[in-house]
């Protein structure tokens, strides 16, 4: 599950979601929205996740959770767990990307060395530019799901989902750059076990700023017509 010489960022941070999940006891509050920051590399090796409820509600209950090792805090969420609520408000509703289906769509491989360690543990189909193709847009679209999909998909799968794509700039560059994630938020709209877990999800990533060695890149996963989560990365580029 490495990424570089640390774990990967979505492992990290939907762990993290996973112990702060642990603190509610109500199954109807489940995960909406974590914001998270990947403060340093995670090792391999021990690390201490820390939890605390900030404020419980009638309806919704805060939390954050930090991961330690070594003593230095590396990463940290805040996280968002409620009941869905009964409120008489229109829809609102983006529309799909367009794409060929996924089984029209041939898996490509990612592994070391090309790839992060991470990669595989999940099956990609690329469906738009490809990385390192310097194409003139850094968007990045195609399918993604987990190799084993064992039971139904949880709120720390969606964010590892979120995260395991390759940033959409990687189209516009004709090389590999090392790249780390520095800021981190998702919003999850549906409840994950409600989903197939051996039907990927459309992963749609485009690139909005780009300045200063970070950039900002806006995310979504999509099944079919109905929008799963969205996620906004801050991303720095390290050299």
């Amino acid at each position: 599950w490495q990424q570089g010489r640390g774990a990967f960022g979505g492992l990290v941070l939907g762990t993290l979601l996973r112990a702060a999940c642990a603190e509610e006891a109500d199954v109807g509050r489940r995960a909406r929205t974590l914001v998270g920051d990947i403060c340093g590399p995670v090792l391999p090796g021990p690390a201490e996740a820390l939890v605390r409820v900030l404020r419980r509600g009638n309806n919704q209950t805060n939390v954050a959770a930090e991961l330690r090792q070594n003593g230095e805090v590396l990463a940290l969420i805040s996280a968002v767990l409620s009941a869905p609520r009964a409120v008489d408000a229109p829809a609102i509703t983006e529309v799909a990307p367009a794409g060929r289906p996924w089984r029209d769509v041939e898996p490509i491989p990612i592994r070391a060395p090309l790839g992060p360690v991470f990669a595989q543990h999940y099956e990609y189909r690329i469906d738009g530019p490809m990385p390192f193709s310097s194409g003139p847009d850094p968007v990045a679209e195609g399918y993604v799901r987990l190799q084993a999909s064992e039971g139904a998909l949880d709120a720390p799968a969606i964010i590892g989902l979120l995260d395991a794509w390759y940033p959409a700039t990687f189209s516009t560059m004709s090389a590999p750059r090392p790249i780390a994630t520095v800021s981190f938020a998702a919003q999850i709209f549906v409840d994950p076990a409600d989903l197939d877990p051996t039907q990927p999800l459309r992963h749609r990533g485009r690139v909005v700023e780009q300045r200063g060695g970070l950039f900002l890149e806006l995310r979504e996963l999509w099944s079919g017509p109905l929008l799963v989560a969205a996620n906004q990365q801050t991303f720095a580029v390290l050299k």
